[in-house]
């Protein structure tokens, strides 16, 4: 595959899990088009013209000629400059690495990833909460995200890239979006009972039996396992998490348990305060089993993939 294949079938995989659904997407890659064309002219050279056709900008060719082929790729969820040069070591001793791809964002993926957050005011309001709500619920917290990564050195590791000369790609919230709909499938098939049954039905997935082992597992932080479950809501996507305000609203919106991948104090302590039970079921497995389902479409492709950085790689063709 072309470097730029796989950028674009990640985008397209990551509409077609979008709880927006592709028609709200068409939507908002139109606003993006309108917003541009009423930019003057010097605006329009700082504009990322990639939103016109990509609603994720936490996914990025980060360096790299789109038209490269590739048949190895090395792919981790944390892609740092020490993975990089693992690449290097690699290629030096004959394994040839066509390129590195990350699941968390670096460089300017990672910079604009607040704009992804506005995702999450969708999911809740299909959970119940009015639109209006959900929004005004976010505004905070997307400011304070955008504000926390405006000091960050992000580009190390697309330096290194550079001087190495080594493709680079990051493809967070599609992945994101593809773990949610996978576990929210799931849930509604096997309908668990008690929060216990949560737990063991993630144990049945490959990447958090796994995770068991490595002591980074399914974990009950509020509630206890012996309570009944509720309504269960997937908490996985939307950039990272949102506000410690939304645990109310989704207590008056009927949800009695929350899966998700890692989770704040703050937002913690008003879960337990709302009486929501809420599962951890481990970071790195989540991110990696959002990951391995896009990774086996590249590998039906015939492209090799080798694991490090905390990717707990599954095949499943």
């Amino acid at each position: 595959m072309k470097l730029r294949e796989i950028y674009e079938l990640a985008i397209q995989a990551g509409i077609e899990a979008d709880y927006r659904g592709e028609e709200g997407i068409k939507k908002l890659l139109e606003k993006e088009e309108k917003k541009y064309e009423q930019l003057k002219e010097e605006e329009k050279q700082d504009f990322d013209t990639e939103k016109l056709t990509n609603p994720y900008s936490d996914t990025r060719i980060l360096y790299g000629d789109g038209e490269k082929e590739v048949k190895t790729i090395l792919c981790g969820i944390d892609i740092e400059v020490g993975e990089m040069l693992l690449a290097d070591r690699l290629r030096e001793k004959g394994t040839e690495i066509d390129l590195v791809l990350a699941h968390h964002p670096e460089g300017k993926a990672l910079a604009a990833l607040y704009e992804v957050m506005h995702l999450q005011e969708d999911i809740l309001n299909q959970l119940g909460v009015p639109i209006n709500v959900a929004e005004g619920i976010l505004s905070s917290r997307i400011s304070e995200v955008r504000r926390g990564l405006l000091p960050l050195n992000h580009t190390r590791a697309i330096d290194v890239a550079r001087i190495l000369d080594i493709p680079l790609m990051c493809i967070h919230t599609p992945a994101d979006n593809m773990v949610t709909r996978y576990l929210d499938k799931l849930f509604e098939e096997k309908e668990p009972e008690t929060v216990g049954d949560i737990i063991s039905i993630l144990k049945e997935i490959p990447e958090y039996r796994q995770a068991v082992h490595d002591k980074s597992g399914p974990t009950v932080v509020v509630g206890s396992k012996e309570k009944r479950a509720g309504k269960v809501f997937v908490d996985m996507t939307g950039g990272t998490g949102g506000s410690e305000d939304a645990y109310e609203k989704l207590a008056h919106a009927g949800v009695g348990t929350v899966v998700t991948m890692h989770i704040g104090e703050k937002h913690r302590k008003e879960a337990e305060k709302n009486h929501i039970n809420v599962v951890i079921a481990g970071h790195m497995a989540s991110d990696s089993l959002g990951m391995n389902l896009l990774l086996d479409k590249f590998a039906a492709q015939g492209v090799e993939i080798i694991a490090c950085s905390g990717l707990i790689r599954v095949e499943r063709n």
